[in-house]
């Protein structure tokens, strides 16, 4: 066994081991189980390490990290010997951007000389290739959102804060934080409901956009909710530089719910860049919706 997956929550881990012609070794971070996989190593943080030395005693060579965590705080009362010296790295991870964090942690692994590999180099077929699979196509307008999301996600990605964001015409109407895609169109669609905000005659969303996006998240705060006019794009793509050993951006089946509830028209993502779990359903939850999908150059 020269494979082990170091798993968070989520359908993505048991895909990435059932692609796998022999069963990887399960790491499990502890709180954080992934859907209809059974761990067979449970460590904590303050534990790795130890998982470290653990995987190369059993013959690993390769780990590939999948699924999604937050970030829990290091309790002194659980260091272990292996894993004290690793803690000032570890302290540094915990209050660094989502990128700054991944790449310290993998740095760890790779100097116990143990490779870290993309999931996208196990399981292929979860990069779509460039076009549209569903039975709607995007209009001229959506290529417009498509450019002023991807501007967005970079101003983003250079602050190290998200992959994701929702645009309207010339307004960008929400920008993922620490919570997620799923939260940031919860929000979109319970302000959709409630009937809070209106984005198009907001001259303070209107302001965050002419920027660039320089006055970050606070701007949708104060922007109030989604507009009740509907149409626009969820658009993700990873970070300009992101290191994609690890966290590309991902949707899956219960993402077009989340986007028609939200009032939107269809879904952006970045050829190459955006994995799409379980493309057959949610390609056919899109179609069921009415909404298109885009994988884009």
């Amino acid at each position: 066994m020269t494979l082990a997956l170091i798993c968070g929550q989520g359908r993505l881990p048991r895909i990435v081991a059932d692609a796998q012609e022999a069963r990887p070794l399960v790491c499990v971070l502890a709180g954080f189980e992934p859907d209809g996989l059974a761990a067979d190593l449970t460590f904590h943080l303050e534990t790795l390490g130890t998982l470290l030395a653990t995987l190369k005693s059993r013959g690993v060579t390769r780990v590939c990290l999948c699924g999604a965590i937050r970030r829990p705080p290091i309790d002194p009362a659980r260091l272990d010997d292996k894993t004290a010296p690793l803690v000032p790295r570890l302290q540094t991870a915990l209050t660094s951007g989502d990128d700054g964090a991944l790449r310290i942690v993998m740095d760890l692994f790779e100097e116990a000389g143990l490779r870290v590999v993309p999931v996208d180099d196990l399981v292929p077929d979860l990069l779509p290739a460039a076009g549209v699979p569903t039975f709607k196509s995007y209009a001229p307008q959506n290529s417009v959102e498509a450019a002023l999301g991807e501007r967005t996600v970079a101003a983003m990605g250079a602050r190290d804060a998200g992959q994701a964001c929702v645009v309207r015409g010339e307004l960008v109407l929400a920008r993922e934080d620490a919570a997620g895609t799923d939260a940031m169109l919860t929000r979109l669609a319970r302000d959709r409901t409630t009937g809070s905000g209106d984005f198009l005659t907001n001259p303070i969303s209107t302001a965050s956009d002419m920027f660039g996006g320089l006055l970050g998240d606070a701007t949708d705060w104060l922007g109030g909710g989604a507009t009740q006019s509907e149409g626009g794009i969820l658009f993700k793509g990873p970070k300009p530089g992101q290191d994609r050993r690890a966290d590309l951006p991902v949707i899956g089946p219960g993402t077009p719910d989340a986007v028609a509830a939200a009032g939107l028209g269809g879904i952006v993502i970045e050829a190459g860049g955006v994995m799409l779990i379980d493309r057959t359903r949610t390609v056919a939850r899109c179609d069921a919706l009415g909404l298109f999908l885009w994988v884009r150059e």
